[in-house]
């Protein structure tokens, strides 16, 4: 057990100082990611780690796709996509309360609420990092009227389809830890999906009168994507 717990620092340590180094996170960012990640190999196993880490990783090279035309465009920060403490809280607390139900419960219900919460914000950054660029006539969420790429709360066909294909890459990490494969892989894949959609509602409307920003949008939606998740993956074994 020893050994394990020091493998798992070593691991998180190199991958936090990976981040850093590469630009992703900055130093604060990369500290909590690092704290986060140690948490979740300790309680959620590495199939969850290993979520985080295609989450994380998918995030970075979505942030970079076309990054400088989306900064001419003015549909990003000049900082090189770097992310820092309140991105890293907003996308991973929420998975890490769901992990600690589940290691209190031990009920696949919350495998699914966990795995719901990453495939929210997977394919919530895919869709908005991508879709700024390759999404086409995006409408606002709440009256479908026409905005401009990078409107909070804007959605479009091909940011949606991005989003469905982000939550199901999520999904398939949680096959191992469950024998409901399909009513785990359904369940998941479609609250992240409708935790993706909850981002941009909250995005149109609360974060555009200033009451959320968007980390605290981030949490919000992939807390209420794994909910979402974990009532349908109960609703499927009813069945």
């Amino acid at each position: 057990m020893t050994l394990n717990i020091i493998a798992d620092i070593i691991t998180v340590l190199l991958l936090g100082i990976l981040a850093y180094r590469s630009r992703a996170l900055d130093a604060n960012g990369s500290v909590a990611a690092g704290f986060l990640g140690l948490g979740v190999l300790v309680f959620g196993g590495i199939w969850t780690f290993l979520a985080l880490l295609v989450f994380l990783i998918l995030g970075v090279l979505a942030t970079k796709y076309k990054y400088k035309e989306k900064v001419k465009k003015g549909l990003a920060q000049p900082n090189n996509g770097t992310r820092g403490l309140g991105n890293v809280l907003g996308n991973g607390l929420a998975v890490l309360i769901f992990l600690l139900i589940e290691t209190a419960v031990k009920e696949d219900i919350f495998w699914a609420a966990t795995f719901a919460s990453i495939a929210t914000v997977n394919g919530d950054t895919l869709a908005s990092e991508l879709g700024k660029i390759l999404g086409r006539r995006p409408r606002l969420i709440t009256n479908l009227k026409p905005v401009t790429p990078g409107t909070d709360g804007a959605v479009s066909l091909q940011g949606e389809i991005i989003a469905l294909i982000g939550a199901l890459i999520i999904a398939l990490f949680a096959l191992p830890l469950t024998t409901h494969t399909w009513e785990m892989i359904l369940a998941v894949t479609v609250g992240g999906f409708i935790g993706v959609n909850i981002d941009s509602l909250i995005g149109a409307t609360l974060e555009e009168k200033g009451i959320t920003d968007n980390n605290s949008t981030n949490f919000l939606a992939s807390l209420f994507g794994g909910l979402i998740g974990a009532a349908l993956f109960y609703a499927l074994e009813m069945v």
